[in-house]
This record gives structure tokens, sequence and C-alpha cells, in this order.
């Protein structure tokens, strides 16, 4: 896939670090897997992984977290 942000880079399959924050709560997952831009660095994560993620974020913030750090960790 060519990069939409700087348009010159291909992607490759590699890892990056998403942060979700939602009012006080804050959510820094490592390790994602991603298609990587070769030139720009951008990250490009697919849906099923958003998905799982945002569910994550979700229960966290409704048990009352504020900061969680985790590794990803496939369900």
């Amino acid at each position: 896939m060519k990069c939409v942000i700087c348009k010159q880079g291909g992607t490759r399959p590699g890892k990056t670090t998403i942060t979700l924050e939602r009012g006080a709560f804050t959510m820094v997952v490592k390790d994602v897997p991603a298609a990587v831009c070769q030139n720009c660095g951008e990250a490009y994560v697919d849906q099923k992984t958003t998905k799982a993620l945002l569910k994550t974020a979700e229960h966290q913030a409704t048990a009352g977290s504020q900061v969680e750090v985790r590794a990803y960790a496939v369900a």
C-alpha cells in the first residue's frame, strides 16, 4: 500500500504504539501490529485490531482506570 500521508513510501508489516484518550483516561498500547510506511513512519492499523483496542479502552475507562499501559496481545 502507498502511504496516504507522504505519498512516496510503501508500507510493510511492523509494529507501532497507539495512545487512546477519553476524558481523564489514557491508554497506551505498545507493539500493535500495523502497516508502517518505510519513508515517513506513518502506521496503519487494520479494522479488527482497532475494534479490539477500542473495546479494551472502553472497558478500562468505565472501570475507573486513569492510565493504562500495556503490550498488545491477541485476544
